[in-house]
């Protein structure tokens, strides 16, 4: 038996927290330094950006398969540092996946079934905005899913995993860690700004009054999830700014690439001296300008 085998463990163990994942937990945040100024943060960001290229052109000359897992409370972060990542990248090679509620047919399926559709090909990254993890947050604290189907997804998704890996995908699973002071600030901003109250849902409300309902369900994922061989990573998002770029920084650290970009582009000449004539303006519809 190899020596890297990780034993089996009982449905009842799997629910028992380690010392190691009591350390973890949103009610004792990780001090952070003071909030990072908009200067640090605009200069530090365009930097990790181009390398951030760099990593994209590295993975489509490699032909790797890259997943990145994005986990957390409502209002962590998630979705700025994925929005901050992807604003400089192909969407043809770096992917978003946001799943919502499964349909009945895929009620009916294997857990991981329409997760697995959504894997990428060589040369892609995709991104998970939540990610199969769902069946032990949310689905185990609102009851949908049964205990059975909890504890199961505990003892399978480790292999799942593995599996993912031995089939040659490269697998990063962050956790976004925010306080519930800084969450409450979060959500009075959505509440009160009406270009971003849609991101409040009644689910959202409902959860935040489950809160210690979360940590436990967040703590016994990662004693049965957190293994060596595919680790979570604890990414402290009380200030955005900082939690962006250390995602970021950190990211970029576990793929190892090289600059593969072309070092110079010259553009051909462009045709003229042609025999044609453009069709009149006034044929075409033109869109009104706003501003005259």
């Amino acid at each position: 038996m190899s020596k890297n085998k990780k034993s089996k463990s009982k449905p009842s163990e799997l629910l028992k927290r380690s010392p190691k994942q009591e350390a973890i937990s949103e009610e004792q945040p990780q001090e952070s330094p003071e909030r990072l100024s908009k200067e640090i943060y605009e200069e530090e960001l365009n930097r990790l950006h181009i390398e951030l290229v760099k990593l994209q052109e590295w993975v489509k000359y490699k032909q790797l398969k890259v997943v990145v897992i994005f986990e957390g409370r409502d209002a962590a972060g998630k979705g700025g540092t994925i929005k901050r990542i992807t604003e400089c990248l192909n969407p043809r090679v770096c992917k978003v996946v946001a799943l919502g509620t499964p349909s009945d047919h895929e009620k009916t399926q294997w857990y991981f079934q329409r997760y697995v559709a959504h894997l990428p090909a060589a040369g892609e990254i995709v991104l998970f905005d939540r990610s199969w993890y769902n069946r032990a947050g949310v689905e185990r604290v609102m009851n949908f899913c049964t205990h059975e189907e909890y504890v199961e997804f505990l003892r399978s998704c480790p292999e799942f995993e593995c599996m993912l890996q031995r089939a040659g995908i490269v697998l990063i699973k962050y956790w976004f860690s925010v306080s519930d002071e800084e969450q409450e600030k979060r959500f009075q901003e959505r509440i009160k700004n009406p270009l971003k109250r849609w991101k409040i849902s009644p689910m959202d409300l409902e959860a935040r009054s489950k809160w210690v309902e979360y940590s436990k369900a967040k703590d016994d994922m990662f004693n049965a999830t957190d293994i060596k061989q595919s680790p979570w990573y604890v990414v402290n998002s009380d200030d955005k700014r900082r939690a962006r770029i250390n995602c970021i920084s950190h990211l970029l650290s576990q793929v190892p690439y090289e600059d593969v970009t072309a070092k110079k582009i010259e553009l051909p000449p462009r045709q003229s001296e042609l025999e044609y004539v453009r069709p009149p303006m006034q044929l075409q519809n033109f869109i009104p300008n706003v501003f005259e």
